[in-house]
């Protein structure tokens, strides 16, 4: 019996992941604006109805695509948030954080071609709360102005070289590894500059 449902769940499970992955193609594609709900239905080989019956507008097609794969994002900050406010937490964060924005790279792509749309939806505000969660955990609030401007660059660094190298060849996680390395980087001199600015510093 538990199996049983646990097979249903898993097949409305696989709709409604079917329906995103569609949904955010035809978004990416042509436009959020100018995809319909019928253009999704018709792509899925299903009827509106059936649709409707998973989500009721594109909006809420677009959250449900913005909440699952933001999910560990918003796992890390929490975590990151319970650490002592050290280097090595800081690695880490841009560590795991490198690897949540590559399984997020479809939504990201959207978002960076969409920027006027996700502003006018509820996802914007969300997304930004995110990147301020982000930036009070990598930077220390007492450091120079130089030095959190480095902390803030390295987040803007993972983002940009999510589409800038993508157009280029190679191996994603080469490129994945040398984004990731030249954030670690900017943090780290950040993080020196400020040690070297505490007269408590040995």
């Amino acid at each position: 019996m538990g199996t049983m449902d646990g097979t249903k769940r898993q097949r409305r499970g696989d709709t409604r992941q079917r329906i995103q992955d569609v949904a955010l193609g035809l978004f990416a594609e042509q436009g959020y604006e100018k995809t319909s709900l019928r253009e999704i239905a018709e792509r899925l080989d299903v009827t509106k109805a059936a649709l409707y019956y998973h989500f009721k507008t594109k909006e809420e097609i677009l959250v449900s695509i913005f909440e699952d794969l933001t999910r560990p994002m918003d796992e890390l900050i929490e975590w990151g948030k319970a650490q002592p406010h050290s280097l090595e937490t800081k690695q880490e964060v841009l560590r795991r954080y490198s690897e949540a924005l590559t399984g997020a790279a479809p939504l990201f792509q959207f978002m960076q071609e969409n920027q006027a749309t996700i502003r006018e939806l509820s996802i914007g505000n969300q997304f930004k709360d995110r990147m301020l969660g982000m930036r009070d955990i990598i930077r220390d609030p007492d450091a120079s102005l130089t030095d959190q401007v480095r902390c803030l660059s390295a987040l803007f660094t993972m983002h940009a070289g999510m589409f800038v190298l993508q157009e280029d060849d190679g191996d994603p996680e080469d490129k994945r590894k040398a984004v990731l390395e030249v954030a670690i980087d900017l943090v780290t001199q950040a993080h020196a500059g400020t040690q070297s600015a505490d007269p408590q510093t040995p």
